[in-house]
This record gives C-alpha cells, sequence and structure tokens, in this order.
C-alpha cells in the first residue's frame, strides 16, 4: 500500500526522496519503494521522518498491509534460481525487495563494524 499521507507531505514541503533517504541512512532506489509500499518502514524510520519533517508521526503513518513470517534456520539468499521479483527458499516465498534490503541492511553493519575496529585500534594506539 502506497504511502500517501507521507508522499503528499514530502512534497508540499518541497524535500526529495534523496533528501528523506538520507535521514533514514537507507539508498533512494530503498526509500522509494518504502514510499511505494514495497518494503515496510519500520517505526524508528517512521519517527526519524517525522522529526525531520516536523509534525506528528501520526500525521503520516500508515499501516503495513501484511507481514512477512520466515521461519528458516538456515536462510540462502543467493540462491540462482530466484526469480526477479521473489526468493524462494525452504517452501517460502520472500519479495526481492526485502532480500536485497536485507542484504543492504548488513552491508551497512559490515562497514559500521569495520569503522569501529578502526577507531578501536586507533584510540589503542594514541592511548
Amino acid at each position: 500500500m502506497q504511502k500517501e499521507k507521507l508522499r503528499t507531505i514530502r512534497k508540499k514541503k518541497g524535500y526529495t526522496q534523496q533528501q528523506i533517504a538520507d535521514v533514514i541512512a537507507t539508498d533512494v532506489s530503498n526509500y522509494s519503494r518504502k514510499e511505494s509500499g514495497d518494503v515496510k518502514i519500520i517505526r524508528d524510520e517512521w519517527e526519524k521522518i517525522a522529526s525531520f519533517l516536523e509534525i506528528p508521526m501520526e500525521e503520516i503513518y500508515e499501516e503495513e498491509d501484511g507481514q512477512v513470517i520466515i521461519n528458516n534456520d538456515h536462510p540462502v539468499f543467493n540462491d540462482s534460481s530466484s526469480s526477479g521479483y521473489f526468493h524462494h527458499y525452504n517452501n517460502t516465498t520472500i519479495p526481492l525487495t526485502i532480500v536485497e534490503e536485507l542484504q543492504d541492511y548488513i552491508k551497512l553493519l559490515k562497514e559500521e563494524v569495520q569503522r569501529l575496529k578502526e577507531e578501536n585500534k586507533y584510540l589503542k594506539e594514541n592511548k
């Protein structure tokens, strides 16, 4: 379900999707999927967006259509059998946008871990 309230207020205030994407630390294509309803906007993101737009969260918040429940102890995300829109494993179908979002998030976490390791090393060397 498209986030019409969010889109309308964002445009009314003159902000681009890129500016909102920066607020929630994602790329513009991922934010676009969030605004169009293909990818879920989590509560923390709703709060950051509302704060940036200087409005109460209730003015932009819209419920999500559904939820994805995955019960799989060993997911495989790089399965060559996945189609262009869905990823299949363990008798579960997951929209590819969710898999891509998780991969993007993992990449961000790995970069953050590396940055923290370097910062920690620097602090130890300069004690």
